[in-house]
């Protein structure tokens, strides 16, 4: 127990430090300006709405910038030391108040529609650029963190799109407008209430920079969090049969407890700005109410201009404190758009290549293959393989020895190192990997069914196929008495991908899809490795047909599903050690012969 204890201690620290590690190296790599261009880019395509909103900012500064002027008019006709007359002055000072109120409201509207058009173009793209993204990214990428950056990252993006863009246009133009009004009322006054500007831009930098330092690390530690709930949930009966529950907690309250602290303060360094803006105004009122009162006594400005220049003073004081406080909003946005487009950014899976030649059969061969997942760790070596049109060999060895990894080379999941992979006389590099894989279809040991229903399910691999097809598909793969009884036949919806169905009724499914794509070559990985022995027997009866003048490549554990391959390897290490038949390598009394006699030990042979 003790030394349980101790490991599982190591662990943490490791992880801790990897994490620590992880953080440091991405707040340093932030390019906020690249990131703004990037978003730029969307405001272009939505110009005629920007352009719309941003003459209502327009609109709305000017009747704010103007209304103050008219107070004070008011002011100095009630203490007389202006003419004019005032209910007009009035009456305009409210049309003006009522239009300012107006242009806030369509603002809002304007906005909110911008920052709902925005979002939706980028997650399409971001979705379209997750579909077309190498299977080697999403190998080597958390899921959960994937699909943070889809849902959290995006969202804080509309959010400030829709709140803290239209406060910084209006901000900006709000303090041009109200500058130029107080100079050209008392420029020695006004002056006398920017000083306070400087202490603004003093503490929104130095608050800012720490603002952006975590909000960067909380993206970072949700995207985290969302990946530990992503495998928890996913792995939720692997968790539960081994006990692991209260690690699988412990590893989320970690998690969680960095990301509780990162989140307090980076709401702690945004919240305070809105405080010590407030005093920073303050303290221009007190400037403006002493000063302006000397000026007055001295004749310099009436009455109604240190009115006026109070509420100008707030008014400018307003949009800084509002640009301050919605600064931490947009640091939050930026580091959430700089991961979004770290993904926007990746390679696309390539998929230039020409069509596979139409010829009868296809003849596979594998010539000196070479190939690593990591650089200097090779799995596939040397590995020269024939598989003769329309034959049925079968790969065999122990795990990790490198079997569906030939799998992933033949898909170009994976481009080899060196060597070749040739389709008849075609070298697969100048296939398209379309137009490959239109071509090959492939069972997998883990079987993947859609939210939708089971005929389109069966009709993934070739969305042309007809009714007949389809159930002609499910007779030969032994599904069709299993479709048939369920509650909607065809029609029933498989829920939580499939979730509604045993795993071995989804295999026979999976099964029954490659039949309905009808490929020149048939992949089976483990294809049988979750269905009973007597349903087993079935689909084998039922794959001589369909493996009948096609290419096919079989992995297997169960030897009994492969004794009647034409050609069996052995591989060891990623290398082939022995080829022949069963009866062949039964006589050779080699690595064959030993896993066969693990699996059958006093059966006949």
């Amino acid at each position: 127990m003790h030394e349980s204890n101790n490991q599982k201690l190591a662990e943490r620290s490791i992880s801790g430090m990897n994490r620590h590690e992880r953080f440091r190296q991405v707040e340093y790599a932030e390019d906020v300006g690249k990131t703004m261009k990037h978003i730029a880019v969307y405001f272009v395509h939505e110009k005629i709405m920007v352009f719309c909103m941003l003459v209502i900012v327009i609109c709305g500064t000017i009747c704010g910038v103007c209304a103050p002027g008219l107070q004070s008019n008011a002011v100095d006709i009630i203490a007389g030391s202006r003419r004019g007359n005032f209910v007009q002055t009035l009456s305009i000072m409210l049309t003006v108040y009522l239009l300012y109120s107006a242009s806030g409201l369509l603002q809002g509207g304007f906005s909110a529609r911008l920052s709902q058009r925005i979002v939706k173009r980028m997650r399409e793209e971001l979705f379209e650029k997750i579909v077309d993204l190498p299977i080697r990214y999403l190998d080597t990428h958390s899921h959960g963190d994937v699909m943070s950056r889809m849902i959290n990252d995006i969202e804080n993006i509309s959010t400030t799109v829709s709140q803290a863009l239209p406060s910084l246009f209006s901000g900006v133009l709000t303090i041009l407008g109200t500058v130029i009004v107080m100079l050209l009322y008392c420029w020695q006054l006004a002056i006398l209430s920017f000083a306070t500007v400087f202490l603004t831009l003093a503490a929104t930098k130095i608050l800012s920079k720490r603002v952006r330092k975590y909000s960067r690390k909380r993206q970072m530690l949700l995207g985290q969090l969302n990946g530990t709930v992503e495998e928890m949930i996913s792995g939720y009966h692997t968790v539960v049969a081994y006990n692991h529950q209260d690690v699988t907690i412990d590893d989320f309250c970690d998690t969680a407890d960095a990301l509780t602290k990162t989140g307090i303060k980076t709401d702690i360094f945004s919240g305070v700005m809105g405080p010590i803006m407030n005093c920073i105004s303050n303290i221009g009122f007190v400037v403006i109410a002493a000063f302006g009162g000397y000026f007055s006594v001295h004749g310099l400005i009436s009455v109604g201009v240190i009115s006026a220049f109070i509420v100008y003073a707030k008014q400018f004081s307003r949009p800084v404190n509002e640009i301050a406080q919605v600064y931490g909003q947009l640091q939050t946005a930026v580091a959430g758009a700089e991961r979004v487009f770290a993904l926007l950014d990746e390679a696309n899976e390539e998929q230039e290549g020409v069509e596979l030649e139409r010829e009868e059969g296809a003849k596979v061969t594998f010539e000196n293959v070479q190939f690593s997942y990591e650089p200097g760790n090779p799995v596939i070596q040397d590995f020269t393989l024939t598989v003769p049109s329309g034959k049925k060999v079968a790969l065999v060895g122990a795990t990790g020895c490198g079997k569906t990894t030939i799998v992933n080379l033949l898909m170009r999941f994976y481009d080899i190192d060196k060597g070749k992979i040739l389709i008849n006389s075609q070298n697969i590099k100048d296939i398209g990997r379309g137009a490959l894989r239109h071509n090959i279809a492939i069972v997998l040991q883990d079987t993947v069914m859609f939210s939708n229903t089971v005929q389109d399910n069966l009709k993934y691999g070739n969305e042309n196929a007809t009714k007949e097809q389809i159930e002609q598909a499910a007779k030969m793969s032994r599904c069709e008495e299993m479709i048939k009884n369920l509650p909607e036949g065809y029609d029933t919806i498989l829920t939580g991908s499939g979730e509604n169905i045993s795993q071995g009724q989804r295999q026979l499914l999976a099964i029954a899809r490659a039949f309905v794509a009808d490929p020149k070559i048939l992949i089976l990985d483990e294809a049988t490795s979750n269905v009973d022995t007597r349903t087993e027997k079935a689909i084998q009866d039922a794959m001589q047909q369909v493996m009948h003048n096609r290419t096919s490549i079989v992995i297997a554990h169960r030897l009994s599903t492969i004794r009647d391959s034409d050609l069996i390897v052995v591989m060891d290490h990623g290398r082939i050690v022995e080829s022949g038949t069963h009866d062949e390598l039964l006589v050779q009394k080699g690595r064959y012969y030993e896993l066969y006699m693990r699996q059958y030990a006093g059966y006949a042979i």
